[in-house]
């Protein structure tokens, strides 16, 4: 039997292949030009690859498998759509750079793929199934700074409207790329990097795993920077709340100090920030450990009680009014601390001047108020009957008297206050409505 040839060395050099990336990238192509040919008048016929050339594959029998292709005229639309012709050679020949070609070619490469990414969604779901996003993943790393901010932004445009290219991100890697010392990036890059995470932070409360370390390590780190922009800073906070949204990412987050940068950041003079934390601090709060944190910080409550000034800030009243809510429902330690930090003056005005929301939330506080005044109550409603302590010398009349006086003191007292926050808000023929809502009875779950 003749021993089939086998085929020369040189010829071997230089065009077998053992499962190369190259030949990889030639059949993406050619699938991504087979999807995206329009369909002709004549009968249509196979899409070859778009170059002319030989490829040897080695299987696991060591049998020698050719496989060819030769250029053709027609590799994109048809004849007549020459600027759709134009960008396909423009996008194989960027794909073809960025995944083989050197440093230089590779840069230009990410211009034009951030150039086409920007065109719309479909465009950047067909780049993402070409492979891009691993060597700009990669590029991220570089120690070139401008090659860098070309690789993130890059990366922005390719993550923007598709969940598929967020989650190649991901996996390739993006978070260990983050820089560990957040003073030797220039603004723009901080700002990009930052904006990136908030555009990938919608995958962290699915079932994908990443490093909380160093995301959080590097949020915290621009949020306590004075170097860093409000801009930047409002985009980091956006990917806080997202990851506060996750009852699972409370307890690391929290071992960050995350609730006293938070805190700080408060007396923002731009609104949106100052939203954002409360926003945050909201999610985090109903955990035990957020909740704990909050009472054990020294910024508590006045903080949140100095937001229920901000009558230009409805959104913040309303969120501020919400936490304490939480920290004040089941516990008459924080109540009086509340009490203590001047409190139920406050909420008089915010019951009177702020929206419909942070009203009703006031009032609900101080209904408990009141009754923390009243008589010492379980956590429940109901008739409450009465205690008399054993030797007592008051009898059960007095006791009752007494009680009615002091609750005449109290209604007294909260109707005087009331009527001087009425006089400075000019407003009359409403302290009667008022004194009636502040003394009404309601439920004490957490309704608002």
């Amino acid at each position: 039997m003749q021993m089939q040839e086998k085929p020369s060395s040189s010829l071997s050099s230089k065009w077998v292949v053992t499962y190369s990336s190259k030949f990889q990238f030639f059949l993406k192509m050619r699938r991504f030009f087979i999807q995206h040919k329009k369909p002709t008048k004549k009968q249509p016929l196979p899409l070859p690859l778009p170059y002319d050339f030989n490829v040897h594959v080695i299987n696991n029998d060591n049998d020698l498998l050719e496989v060819k292709a030769e250029e053709t005229e027609e590799v994109m639309q048809g004849k007549s759509d020459g600027g759709d012709r134009a960008d396909g050679a423009v996008l194989q020949r960027a794909v073809k750079e960025l995944l083989f070609g050197k440093w230089a070619e590779k840069e230009n490469a990410a211009k034009e793929i951030k150039r086409l990414a920007s065109e719309n969604v479909k465009m950047r779901k067909s780049l993402g199934e070409l492979g891009v996003i691993p060597p700009l993943v990669a590029m991220v790393d570089s120690d070139v700074v401008s090659r860098r901010l070309l690789a993130v932004q890059a990366l922005n445009h390719l993550s923007d409207g598709t969940f598929t290219n967020k989650a190649l991100i991901l996996e390739a890697g993006i978070l260990s790329k983050l820089p560990l010392n957040i003073e030797e990036l220039d603004e723009q890059l901080r700002h990009d990097f930052a904006l990136l995470l908030l555009s990938i932070s919608s995958l962290f409360n699915t079932q994908f795993s990443f490093n909380q370390s160093t995301l959080f390590s590097f949020l915290l780190n621009i949020l306590q920077s004075n170097s860093t922009t409000e801009n930047s800073k409002e985009v980091c906070l956006g990917t806080l709340y997202n990851l506060s949204t996750v009852l699972e990412n409370s307890g690391p987050l929290i071992s960050f100090r995350v609730v006293d940068i938070l805190l700080s950041l408060l007396s923002s003079s731009r609104e949106t920030i100052s939203e954002q934390a409360l926003a945050t601090l909201g999610n985090l709060v109903v955990t035990f450990m957020g909740k704990k944190a909050l009472e054990d910080s020294a910024m508590m409550p006045e903080s949140l009680i100095d937001i229920l000034t901000w009558e230009d800030r409805p959104k913040c009243q309303e969120l501020s009014a919400y936490i304490l809510m939480i920290l004040a429902h089941q516990s008459s330690k924080q109540r009086d601390k509340m009490a203590k930090s001047g409190i139920v003056h406050t909420l008089l005005e915010v019951a009177l001047l702020g929206s419909p929301l942070a009203q009703k939330r006031a009032l609900k506080l101080l209904q408990w108020f009141k009754d923390e005044r009243q008589v010492r109550v379980g956590p429940h409603s109901g008739p409450q009957t009465r205690f008399i302590a054993p030797g007592s010398p008051m009898t059960e009349g007095e006791t009752s008297e007494g009680k009615r006086l002091m609750k005449k003191m109290v209604q007294q007292s909260l109707y005087k206050n009331m009527e001087v926050i009425t006089r400075r808000a000019n407003a009359t023929g409403e302290t009667t409505k008022l004194k009636s809502l502040v003394i009404s009875s309601s439920s004490k779950s957490l309704p608002y």
